[in-house]
C-alpha cells in the first residue's frame, strides 16, 4: 500500500488507497473511534461488483451497527476475511491491517474526485 499522502477520503469516513489498478478500501480512524469497540465486520464477498456510493460492508460496534460505502466502483478481488475472526483490528490500525476489501477499479477517475488527507482534515474540523 502507498503511503498515507496517497490516500483519498469520502465524506463518510472511508479511505481509499490505490497502487495500480487495486483500491483497498477501509474506514478512518475518525470512523473508527466514533463507531467505539468494533465487535462485528462483515466483509464482501470476492466477485461483488460495487458503484461509488453502495454499500461495501458492515461494521458493527458496541454503539451501532453501520454500512461502509464503495468510494469508488470496481469489483472486490479481495475480502480482509481476517476480520471477522479480530474485528477489533478496524479500532487498532484502521487505516492499515483493518482494511475491508480491494476493489479492481473500474472508473479510476472517481479516486481523483475524493479528498486527499489535507482536505478530509479540514473537513473534519467542521465537524
Amino acid at each position: 500500500m502507498q503511503g498515507p499522502e496517497k490516500m483519498r477520503f469520502t465524506k463518510d469516513h472511508e479511505w481509499v488507497a490505490v497502487e495500480g489498478d487495486i483500491a483497498t478500501v477501509g474506514i478512518t480512524a475518525y470512523a473508527a473511534e466514533q463507531l467505539g469497540d468494533v465487535v462485528f465486520v462483515e466483509v464482501p464477498e470476492v466477485g461483488k461488483t460495487v458503484k461509488q456510493g453502495d454499500g461495501l460492508a458492515v461494521v458493527e460496534s458496541v454503539k451501532a451497527a453501520s454500512d461502509v460505502y464503495a468510494p469508488v466502483s470496481g469489483e472486490v478481488v479481495e475480502a480482509n476475511a481476517a476480520l471477522g475472526d479480530a474485528p477489533e483490528t478496524v479500532n487498532a490500525v484502521p487505516e492499515a491491517g483493518g482494511w475491508f476489501a480491494k476493489l479492481k477499479l473500474s472508473n479510476p477517475s472517481e479516486v481523483e474526485a475524493l479528498m486527499d488527507r489535507d482536505a478530509y482534515e479540514a473537513f473534519l474540523s467542521t465537524l
